[in-house]
């Protein structure tokens, strides 16, 4: 049997037929200490494991997932296996047909990247931590077990631990037992049948919140769990609120009580996901433990994160998938699950729309990796665990959750509810794949959706709609169609559940007349019902934003909004109409002073404060990437202009205060800004209700050293008061931006070549290394990022022992932004022609190409606006955009 971490569908397909699983019992000693109480030879990096696992087998060879160092006694069916029988990732298997019993003990290691189990001593105060994350496949890493999702089995849990460490799983403990040797003996309770990525293990000295939560079923335990240092940021009141009514949505929702005994919620640190979906023993990143004052924006987002994952408790984990394949369905319901109850939430205790959130930030996250080289179907073909990992993105989550919005549209909220209870009851328990659950809708709604399910599950790309209509000499509409084109590259013309607002400037602002709802086919629809109909000053498609697609205005709408922007009053509208402005700029046919003059115009009343934030993300593109080098300090001091206006009419201490003042600390680019933003530091010139707290002071810091204006001491100092692992992350992100040579060479080397960098640092040094306004001094780096490339490729140098998130973090933000011209372009393309990479390595560099020249097309098409004569020709014209990662780099 070949030796490797991945896994196969067709492997893991071939295994479920032969292997039916029943039960884990799994011991995890975490004292130190080997079989014989004496310490290991590592205590700090290592741990004893001991699985027995009961199943089923026809009789065959197969395999049991286990990445350890050693394994030191494994037992089939009462007969010892030879020392050979385990390859360091898998312990083959020769069975009979009938019951079996498998004991594995094993040496494993713990994990400082945030895969398997991790460990963490936290700068703070000492104390350990330890937590688990396994999906895809890293249950393997803590435990013997058959790591594939349609294997379920019960999970039995021994923890043995300090005695003053608590530990959780996913299930309550049944008892825990003082050894009287320092350390206790937990025992949890056996799970109902689950799949081993949803297994779970947190231990140490954490602060707990004792909690519970009111099901259907009666009262659920439901603790709130942080590090003993964030204690006080732990807002457990306000995030009980949130899951007891998300409780109370989906309960109801579903038809279906909670799955499970406990939901115990728990904020990790350096976690390398949102958040994950454990069964009854959720893990979050603590992040979302706010250290500094936030927006409303952070805490919806929060929200939405433990509305997603709540979700998940019956969607992923009572009823699973059966491959990878169906990733995106996983990952979608939940997300369209999270805006859903957000929005039922909303509607019975009062809030702004949450869709208005899904258009202004996630739905564009999708846009952007959909127009990708690296775009894939929303149904993916996941033939091994490798693939999968490339597939976390904006298509599997937010793509899919547009479309379901659009299914929901299509067959009405009420039947696809209905659909999803019938689904959720025939399957509890087991696993399914998507034709199970449109099987379900089907019936429900009595539509056949096997066309819906070919046209938007299985192909790629986005399409783009525009308005062609016809005036009669009374200003009323004499012919209205609806054009729909593809780009050539993905030609399918989809159906599209599609409204068209109306829209009239009159003395209460730029408001809808008439919303009408159509279903687009091809590439022309005729909107008969708009015929007659007086012409309005503003044609809105995808109105209420039914749909996934791209818009064009038609001209005289985009002249009504360029300059009413501000008179918009319905927030979804603006969210539509700041969508297919981003998507005009992005393409070439705005530029970017036109796109910054529209974002500043409109944000003067915009008061969604998602869309504030979001906006000024773009604008720092259109005055850095998306810029000419000749405009770019220009347009950043317009920028800069724009927005010490905005915040000086800002209430204090408002939401919009805050995103303007933040905004306005990353586009700072100036002695005279650098000097305001010194002064904020010592508390002078600070307007009032602003706060610079600890988050704050270190993006002031990170600012101030990229315009050179501090040394690694000022670093330091801030750090010594803020000796936390978020301290030391942005400390180090504050380093690799300072404008200096030295510093970066070290930050490079970090980067690059530091085996053990945990991955919150690393991604600190990483997404702060290329920085507009020091070009001069990256000269080179570009080059040396085609080594990284080649090291990371061949699994050479210290990337033999990384893994792919690591390798993920290096290749997406070292990419050279600043300085990826056409000519390095050129350069580029002769090192990939020249190479056999693998697929994680061409499609971030294929993506980040694309991304590249999509910024050179809009410098060019603005020189040209502008009556210079751009340089090259159209080599852009064919080339997409790359992933969200990527827009963020020098934020």
């Amino acid at each position: 049997m070949t030796s490797s971490v991945n896994i196969t569908r067709d492997e893991a397909q071939q295994r479920s037929q032969l292997i039916a699983n029943h039960a884990y019992r799994v011991t995890v000693d975490l004292t130190g200490r080997g079989l014989d109480d004496e310490p290991l030879a590592d205590p700090a990096a290592t741990f004893i494991s001991t699985s027995t696992v009961q199943f089923a087998s026809e009789a065959g060879h197969s395999w049991l997932d286990l990445i350890a160092d050693e394994v030191i006694d494994a037992w089939l069916d009462g007969v010892q296996q030879p020392p050979d029988a385990h390859d360091g990732f898998r312990l083959a298997l020769d069975l009979a047909s009938g019951e079996h019993q498998l004991t594995v003990t094993a040496l494993c290691r713990y994990s400082r990247t945030g895969e398997g189990l991790h460990r963490f001593v936290d700068p703070a105060d000492g104390k350990v931590y330890l937590y688990t994350q396994f999906e895809t496949a890293d249950a393997r890493r803590m435990y013997g077990c058959f790591d594939q999702p349609d294997l379920k089995a019960t999970f039995e849990l021994t923890v043995k631990a300090p005695e003053d460490w608590k530990v959780y799983s996913n299930s309550r403990p049944a008892e825990h037992e003082p050894g009287g040797d320092g350390f206790t003996t937990w025992h949890f309770a056996p799970t109902p049948p689950i799949s081993s990525y949803i297994t779970a293990l947190v231990a140490g000295e954490f602060h707990v919140h004792t909690g519970e939560i009111t099901s259907i079923k009666g009262v659920v335990p439901a603790d709130f769990v942080c590090r003993e240092s964030m204690a006080r940021y732990l807002e457990a009141e306000q995030m009980g609120t949130t899951t007891q009514r998300g409780f109370e949505v989906y309960e109801q929702a579903f038809g279906r009580e909670y799955p499970f005994d406990s939901y115990d919620q728990l904020f990790l640190p350096e976690y390398n996901a949102g958040a994950m979906e454990n069964a009854g023993c959720v893990t979050f990143r603590d992040e979302y433990l706010f250290r500094s004052k936030v927006t409303q924006d952070d805490y919806a987002r929060r929200d939405n994160t433990i509305l997603h994952e709540l979700a998940h408790m019956w969607f992923g984990d009572l009823v699973t998938m059966k491959w990878w394949d169906d990733l995106w369905l996983n990952e979608s319901f939940a997300e369209w699950s999270a805006y859903y109850c957000q929005s039922e939430i909303a509607h019975r205790y009062g809030g702004n729309d949450p869709w208005t959130t899904f258009a202004n930030m996630r739905k564009l996250w999708a846009y952007r990796v959909d127009q990708a080289p690296g775009t894939h179907p929303i149904a993916a073909d996941m033939i091994d665990l490798e693939t999968v990992d490339q597939n976390f993105d904006g298509i599997t989550y937010a793509k899919g959750a547009s479309v379901l919005k659009q299914l929901v549209a299509y067959v009405s909220e009420s039947q696809f509810l209905a659909g999803v209870r019938d689904y959720l009851a025939e399957h509890a328990w087991g696993n399914t794949t998507f034709a199970d659950l449109l099987d379900a809708l089907q019936k429900s709604s009595g539509r056949d959706l096997s066309g819906f399910a070919s046209e938007w599950l299985e192909t790629t790309g986005v399409n783009l709609v525009r308005a062609d209509f016809d005036i009669a000499d009374d200003g009323s509409y004499s012919r209205f169609e609806v054009l729909q084109s593809a780009d050539p590259a993905h030609p399918t013309l989809r159906t599209q559940r599609l409204a068209i607002g109306l829209y009239d400037l009159r003395v209460g602002g730029l408001l809808r007349r008439e919303s009408l709802e159509i279903d687009v086919k091809g590439a022309r629809t005729i909107a008969e019902a708009l015929v007659g109909k007086p012409r309005a000053d503003l044609v809105l498609l995808n109105d209420r934003d039914l749909s996934y697609t791209k818009v064009r205005l038609d001209p005289d709408s985009q002249r009504v909004v360029t300059e009413n922007m501000a008179q918009l009053v319905d927030p979804l509208a603006r969210a539509v109409v700041w969508t297919s402005a981003w998507d005009t700029w992005r393409d070439a046919e705005m530029t970017s002073s036109d796109y910054l003059t529209l974002i500043l115009s409109g944000l003067q009343t915009e008061s969604d404060v998602t869309a504030i934030i979001n906006q000024l993300r773009q604008a720092h593109l259109a005055v850095t990437r998306y810029a000419a080098p000749g405009q770019r300090h220009q347009l950043r001091a317009r920028l800069v202009a724009g927005l010490a206006e905005l915040l000086k009419t800002a209430q204090p201490g408002s939401d919009r205060q805050l995103a303007v003042a933040d905004g306005m600390i990353s586009a700072v680019d100036s002695p005279a800004g650098a000097g305001l933003l010194e002064g904020w530091l010592t508390g002078e010139e600070v307007p009032e209700g602003l706060p610079i707290d600890t988050d704050r002071r270190w993006a002031i810091l990170t600012t101030l050293a990229r315009l050179g204006r501090i040394g690694t001491d000022q670093i330091d100092a801030e750090h010594d008061s803020d000796r936390t692992i978020s301290g030391a992350e942005s400390a180090a992100g504050a380093r690799a931006a300072l404008a200096d040579p030295q510093t970066k060479a070290e930050a490079w080397r970090l980067a690059t070549d530091e085996v053990d960098i945990p991955n919150g640092t690393h991604v600190a040094i990483a997404a702060n290394f290329w920085k507009f306004g020091q070009e001069e001094l990256l000269n080179g780096y570009q080059d040396a990022y085609l080594e990284l490339c080649d090291q990371i490729a061949t699994s050479s140098g210290s990337w033999a022992k990384r893994g792919h998130v690591a390798r993920q973090t290096a290749l997406t933000y070292l990419w050279p932004a600043v300085l990826a011209d056409r000519e390095w372009i050129v350069k580029l393309d002769e090192w990939v022609e020249a190479r056999d990479l693998p697929e994680q390595v061409r499609r971030v560099l294929a993506d980040s190409r694309a991304e590249a020249l999509r910024g050179i097309k809009v410098q060019e098409f603005g020189q040209t606006v502008n009556g210079e004569q751009a340089s090259g020709g159209d080599q852009a014209s064919g080339d997409q955009g790359s992933g969200d990662q990527q827009d963020d780099q020098d934020q």
